[in-house]
């Protein structure tokens, strides 16, 4: 087998799973201002919400993430509007914010663990045996493959939706200036319930998909956020499609990295990626702004 074709198969998986964090992190971000760390833990529950459907309730696999992602989608909107639009409403800095999401992030990952266990759990019995695809001499699983397409396809709707919709443009004019959006006439508190049912859904994905090519635990959330907000900021703090770019910049750097060192550094070169943009290209590649 060509290790290098493999590596590049295994960077388009990471980075595709990157990916749907950082842009739904970024879409978030670019109307909050906030480092929302309560994201990941709705990948947990995206995550779960599949298990308990699919395997504990014995429905079909499509059922099955299709309920996980719903499930995301809820609890990220119940989140917005029962926590950060009341302290949004009383002016809280983005302090306050992040220790109030970084609180959320920990308790559900206790309450996932107090429900399911802490224990490593699959999901096999919705997919059956890994069914693989060979591309050359590498190898990819449907469900890497429907990894890489989801990535791409969450993209280009958000591209649509952001540059040729009315509903794009008011998200584009909240994310500029929301006290400005306001006075036009914008509700700000809708569109950003909505950034957050649309953020969740999409983070809720890339939890499914994470489970269903590895497993479930009650922490694969902050995991996957670590990458996805060093995805975010490679690309562009708060730009979608920076976000996107970083990602995969930053899966193809890990797995390559690992092809000249132990894969005990696979960590470490994704931080030491993130410190040379910080220290060189602090507004990452493609910039801050949201479109």
């Amino acid at each position: 087998m060509d290790i290098a074709a493999q590596l590049t198969v295994n960077s388009l998986i990471a980075g595709s799973l990157y990916a749907l964090v950082a842009m739904s992190f970024n879409l978030i971000f670019g109307a909050t201002r906030f480092f929302n760390l309560a994201h990941g833990a709705l990948a947990t529950v995206g995550a779960y919400g599949t298990f308990y459907v699919g395997v504990v309730l014995g429905l079909p696999l499509s059922v099955a993430v299709a309920g996980g992602v719903l499930t995301a989608a809820l609890a990220g909107y119940a989140l917005e509007r029962l926590v950060f639009r009341p302290l949004r409403a009383r002016k809280a800095s983005n302090l306050v914010l992040l220790i109030a999401s970084l609180g959320i992030l920990i308790a559900v990952e206790a309450i996932l663990a107090i429900f399911f266990t802490s224990q490593f759990k699959t999901l096999s019995v919705l997919t059956g045996a890994a069914q693989t695809i060979h591309i050359g001499s590498a190898v990819i699983t449907h469900v890497q493959l429907t990894m890489f397409a989801s990535a791409v396809l969450v993209c280009g709707t958000l591209w649509l939706v952001l540059s040729k919709t009315s509903f794009g443009r008011a998200i584009r004019a909240v994310s500029d200036d929301a006290e400005v959006a306001k006075i036009v006439g914008i509700n700000t508190n809708v569109i950003i319930a909505a950034l957050f049912v649309i953020g969740s859904a999409i983070v809720g994905l890339s939890g499914v998909l994470y489970g269903l090519d590895t497993g479930i635990e009650p922490r694969l959330g902050f995991m996957l956020l670590l990458k996805g907000v060093i995805a975010a900021i490679v690309g562009g703090i708060g730009n979608v499609y920076g976000g996107f770019l970083g990602a995969f910049l930053v899966g193809f750097a890990e797995n390559f990295g690992i092809w000249f060192i132990s894969g005990e550094w696979k960590e470490a070169i994704a931080f030491g990626l993130l410190v040379l943009f910080l220290v060189f290209r602090p507004q990452g590649i493609l910039g801050k702004k949201h479109t």
